[in-house]
């Protein structure tokens, strides 16, 4: 299962990007499950309903949910970040630990995001 980060919804949902278009070849490529966080559900339909985008589309992706096992292992990840003098984004940790509970591959554009949490066992696509 690949989870699309939003930094890559925003792309291949805006209809003139080519980044947009590239990371979406890139998906039928490889093929496989396709989903996205509740997390990034959130920070998206902020956004398009902010600057009075259409949210259909984004709706119809399959979403993963935030658990206690999810809670458990973001929270761990943001305290091992934060003592190794690497603070994280809340968001960015619990995003990490929904992929990696799951066995799943992260698409984000922004690695600098993420890359902490790859000592962590994160794959990123």
């Amino acid at each position: 299962m690949i989870v699309l980060d939003t930094d890559v919804l925003i792309e291949i949902f805006d209809r003139q990007s080519a980044k947009g278009d590239e990371a979406l070849r890139k998906l039928v490529e490889r093929g496989g499950d396709v989903a996205t966080t509740v997390i990034n559900l959130h920070e998206i339909l902020y956004g398009l309903e902010k600057y009075a985008k259409p949210v259909k589309d984004v709706l119809l992706l399959p979403i993963i949910e935030y658990t206690k096992r999810d809670a458990q292992l973001s929270a761990e990840l943001e305290l091992k970040a934060e003592s190794s003098g690497r603070p994280v984004r809340r968001t960015d940790a619990m995003i990490a630990a929904i992929v990696l509970n799951r066995g799943a591959f992260l698409y984000t554009f922004d690695l600098k995001h993420f890359v902490v949490f790859k000592e962590f066992g994160l794959k990123l696509f």
